[in-house]
């Protein structure tokens, strides 16, 4: 068994899905007359799928310890209400809602979790459940009504960062997230190789690091140049500086600590993993928990961008992060994950979305392309696992 959890195995296919997201986003820029990559679009792509974003990175922890949650929409929906409500009802300040609505979703999410590690029943089915209960919630609390926001959560949406001037013709705060952005990735690709070589006592020079750095860099360069280079008042969106902090913070979380190798265990093999000493009901609770939070988040950062919260906000939300989670490459069965994965597929429906929107194309079309594009990624996952060496071995010799 690997020692990582996630992606540090499969960096070869988070690089193929990364080439998919650059490949749709030239593909559309050439059939649009080059709006594709325009700044403001963008910037809409960030603001517009930043809730996903979150909720694929808290969703792929799920999926990776062979569980789905379902309720993710109505845990935010639920909570960015409630959250609402208590401010409008108590005069609270934005950032004490926020944390408020945090721990709303904590709360739910610690309580689905003990459903799933004490009773034993499936997440699937106690998130079902989850997710009946609280969109009556939302609908209850309302009264089919939305509740505005203070201005903070509107900045928390759909915010730009504070204007310092610009160096060369692009804006400074943009700037300065490329170059931290470009910093954290090229020190966490040198030290996965670094550790990699170190534990199989590899020798030699090996250029692809470098390689794969430079790449980082150009990228993160150009994409930089992109956001930074918009109409005036306008540069990196606040969602999207949150959303990589968490990118940051669970990719770290997820390969560089006992946590994260406990995900992959519990996925893996359950009785396994529980007889080899790790807590299980910890571990499922734990994640349950985060998801919680993580669908709290997401929730007020829509509901902050529409500048309140709706009794219909959240529908579907699950089903386009669980999309984003297996178009990113984790497993069906559990046992295996990405962050990066998963970002990557929800960047990839994303652009899929804005392209087709670009086009001209309804949004019931639109949803069968992104359908197609689901069945596709996971039936070529399935299929491709079953031609490895790697399965054939693992079904003659480590079946029971």
């Amino acid at each position: 068994m690997s020692r990582l959890p996630f992606d540090a195995s499969r960096l070869g296919q988070a690089g193929i899905m990364g080439i998919l997201v650059l490949a749709l986003m030239i593909f559309f820029q050439f059939i649009t007359g080059s709006h594709m990559l325009a700044s403001a679009n963008l910037q809409n792509i960030v603001t517009g799928n930043a809730h996903i974003f979150v909720l694929a990175i808290g969703m792929v922890m799920v999926v990776t310890i062979g569980q789905l949650d379902l309720s993710v929409g109505s845990v935010a929906a639920f909570s960015s209400m409630s959250t609402a409500i208590i401010i409008a009802d108590l005069g609270l300040p934005w950032w004490v809602g926020l944390l408020l609505g945090m721990l709303i979703g904590a709360f739910v999410g610690l309580i689905q979790g003990l459903f799933v590690a004490k009773v034993g029943l499936p997440a699937f089915i106690v998130t079902v459940g989850g997710m009946i209960i609280l969109r009556g919630g939302v609908q209850w609390e309302s009264q089919a009504l939305s509740v505005p926001l203070p201005h903070g959560f509107q900045t928390l949406g759909s915010g730009y960062l504070p204007s310092w001037g610009s160096i060369f013709g692009i804006d400074t705060a943009t700037v300065i997230v490329g170059v931290i952005t470009a910093v954290v990735a090229v020190t966490s690709i040198v030290r996965t190789y670094l550790r990699r070589r170190a534990r199989l006592g590899l020798q030699g020079v090996d250029y692809r690091p470098w390689v794969k750095s430079a790449i980082v860099v150009v990228l993160v360069g150009v994409f930089t140049w992109l956001f930074g280079t918009g109409r005036e008042g306008t540069s990196f969106p606040v969602p999207g500086v949150m959303v990589l902090v968490l990118i940051f913070i669970y990719h770290f979380m997820s390969t560089r600590t006992q946590f994260g190798r406990h995900l992959q265990a519990v996925g893996g093999n359950i009785q396994a993993a529980s007889l080899s000493g790790v807590h299980v009901t910890k571990i499922q609770c734990l994640v349950m928990v985060n998801m919680g939070i993580l669908s709290a988040l997401a929730g007020m950062m829509f509901a902050g961008r529409a500048t309140a919260a709706g009794p219909q906000d959240g529908l579907l939300w699950e089903l386009e992060a669980i999309a984003a989670v297996f178009i990113g490459g984790a497993a069906v069965a559990g046992g295996r994950g990405s962050i990066f994965g998963a970002v990557l597929g929800a960047t990839l429906m994303a652009v899929l979305s804005n392209g087709l929107l670009l086009v001209g194309l309804g949004s019931d079309r639109a949803q069968v392309v992104k359908g197609i594009v689901l069945l596709a990624a996971v039936t070529l996952d399935v299929y491709g696992k079953k031609q490895s060496p790697l399965h054939e071995l693992s079904r003659t010799q480590f079946s029971f």
